[in-house]
């Protein structure tokens, strides 16, 4: 049943939707304050939602009750305003409907559902899986195609059949596989309200102009207006200006997301923009470790840099719309 707290805003939607990254202190709490303001930062920037407790959230790594403040606070912020979706990656059913009923309590908007992960279940038992969540969750939810960290692809039997659950809003694929996400477009084109969202921003331009509905963008955590902005070329059929501003996406992946030797550079190098621009500090979850000086300073400069040319772009196309 659905809890009573629910968001008035509609659970489904286009748009960019950041996979927010999870502010932390330094006892590996979570950052209220900061989480406040990463949320304002990202509403001045028009994205369209937030996707909590995903890859780039941290989510599998972090506490159960650091997890249970972040929904909480999250959907305190941005209630009536943004809508929220919660990221369920976990191994047992039980734990999975546990903190789906924190988040329906709390007022989210829908929930993320990736694949259980360390065993990696055969297509029939996945199927099983989401069949039965599509009938217990009390929010609809996506499908989280993210077969670099599951071990395991949702299959394209999985996809048509969630065509007929009520409940089940649309496929969020994060496999890195354009032709993989074509056929996920053209398997669900008979619903339209059945949305299509792209995870890796390398390919958001090209997902956009392919027919896709919008994109789970980590950069958009320190550069929103510049994903929305393609996204609103791309609506507009500016197919030219959503070009040339993908190019700075691509920018972005090379000179932050690939700094230093990590294992998980991206949420590194985003924290450390943040921090940089005043929004949290760089810490990141056990066992992964900040940034040394060197390659803190080398982000810290080109995040500089980067704000400055995305600004002036982002200004550009505003004028040309």
């Amino acid at each position: 049943m659905v809890s009573s707290q629910q968001s008035a805003l509609p659970a489904a939607g286009r748009g960019i939707i950041p996979p927010l990254v999870t502010p932390l202190t330094a006892e590996r709490r979570l950052d209220v304050p900061a989480l406040k303001a990463l949320l304002e930062h990202l509403i001045k920037g028009g994205v369209h939602g937030v996707f909590i407790l995903g890859t780039t959230g941290e989510g599998p790594a972090l506490d159960y009750s650091v997890r249970e403040d972040l929904i909480r606070e999250t959907c305190r912020v941005c209630k009536d305003r943004l809508r929220v979706l919660v990221g369920l990656t976990d191994t047992v059913l039980s734990c999975t409907l546990s903190l789906a009923k924190v988040a329906a309590d709390a007022g989210a908007s829908a929930f993320v559902v990736a694949p259980p992960y360390y065993f990696p279940p055969a297509q029939n038992e996945l199927l099983h899986y989401y069949r039965t969540l599509s009938k217990v969750l009390p929010l609809p939810f996506y499908l989280y195609n993210m077969p670099g960290l599951t071990k395991v692809s949702i299959g394209e039997d999985i996809i048509r059949e969630s065509l007929g659950w009520k409940t089940c809003l649309g496929l969020k694929d994060s496999s890195c596989d354009m032709i993989y996400y074509k056929r996920a477009l053209d398997i669900t084109k008979h619903r339209p309200d059945y949305r299509v969202l792209i995870g890796p921003e390398e390919l958001l331009a090209e997902s956009l102009l392919a027919g896709g509905d919008g994109g789970v963008s980590g950069g958009a955590n320190l550069f929103p207006e510049l994903y929305v902005g393609i996204f609103n070329a791309a609506e507009r059929g500016d197919y030219a200006t959503a070009r040339k501003l993908q190019l700075l996406v691509i920018e972005v992946s090379q000179r932050l997301f690939r700094a230093g030797s990590y294992g998980s550079p991206i949420i590194q190098a985003i924290k450390t923009g943040l921090a940089h621009i005043g929004i949290g500090q760089p810490v990141v979850s056990e066992p992964f470790l900040p940034f040394d000086p060197a390659v803190r300073r080398v982000v810290e400069e080109a995040t500089d840099d980067l704000r400055v040319r995305i600004r002036e772009a982002v200004s550009a196309a505003s004028a040309r719309a």
